[in-house]
C-alpha cells in the first residue's frame, strides 16, 4: 500500500512541475487517502496482535 503512495507522491511532483495543477492536486489527494488508510489499517494490525498477546513486531 505505501507503493501506490509513493507512485502517487511521484505523479502529483511529475504532474505539478509540468504545470498540470488539477492532475498533480487530484494525485496528491489520493496519496493522501490512501497513506492515511494505510495508517488506519497499521494501528488495527498492531492492536488486534497485541489483544492476541504476540508482540507488536
Amino acid at each position: 500500500m505505501i507503493a501506490w503512495v509513493v507512485i502517487f507522491f511521484i505523479i502529483a511532483i511529475v504532474a505539478g512541475v509540468l504545470g498540470f495543477t488539477g492532475i498533480a492536486g487530484a494525485a496528491a489527494e489520493i496519496a493522501k487517502i490512501i497513506f492515511v488508510i494505510f495508517l488506519v489499517l497499521l494501528a488495527i494490525s498492531l492492536v488486534a496482535s497485541a489483544l492476541r498477546g504476540r508482540p507488536p513486531l
